[in-house]
């Protein structure tokens, strides 16, 4: 598995300090009143743990999903020294085998904070498989960087075809109810790999 390998060797390199903070996102953190509205969420490609576990702070049932053993065993550490009880499974949502069955429309919220490490090709897949854990009624939290964030450098892929727009998002989720899908500017400060400028993008759509 390349991206395991990858993953991997990034979060071991960065020691006993988390790569992307310990802190949870941004754009996820404001919409706490929303996110209360929901019982449960799982929180796919979740790293280090960061935004499960702040998830399970505002009081959710929270399963994270994470396909590094490096990274779980990170998340594990900032779980427990909160005192805060998260689900994590090692799994790839790009497996052909995915989901698993107790995962499958289970989530009153899907979240992907940064989970931009596929092209194209594979995004449609990578989209399926968030909605298929999403219940009737439910909800997917997506956030990412726009192409304009090459032009800043501060962090994110470096291949367009893997950056988000309006436009992308409006068509992937034409299924769902948009209820909200923003571009927007703003300086990051998530540990040593998103700090400064960034172009970003937020949505969250509700299945109907």
């Amino acid at each position: 598995m390349e991206q395991e390998f990858i993953w991997s060797k990034r979060y071991r390199d960065a020691g006993d300090e988390y790569l992307f903070g310990t802190g949870p996102n941004r754009f996820l953190a404001h919409r706490a009143a929303l996110l209360a509205s929901g019982r449960n969420a799982v929180s796919v490609g979740d790293g280090e743990g960061r935004n499960s576990v702040w998830l399970a702070e505002q009081g959710l049932d929270v399963t994270a999903v994470e396909i590094s053993d490096v990274a779980i065993e990170k998340a594990r550490r900032l779980a427990a020294g909160r005192g805060i009880e998260v689900e994590f499974i090692r799994a790839d949502m790009m497996a052909s085998d995915w989901p698993p069955a107790k995962l499958a429309e289970a989530f009153d919220w899907v979240v992907g904070i940064f989970i931009q490490f596929v092209d194209a090709a594979a995004r449609e897949r990578q989209f399926a498989a968030m909605k298929q854990l999403a219940r009737r009624g439910g909800r997917i939290l997506l956030h990412g960087y726009t192409p304009k964030q090459l032009e800043y450098r501060t962090g994110g892929p470096s291949a367009v075809e893997n950056l988000y727009t309006s436009e992308l998002l409006r068509d992937a989720f034409s299924d769902w109810e948009i209820e909200e899908l923003v571009e927007y500017e703003d300086d990051l400060s998530e540990g040593a790999a998103h700090r400064g400028c960034s172009a970003l993008i937020g949505l969250v759509a509700r299945k109907s």
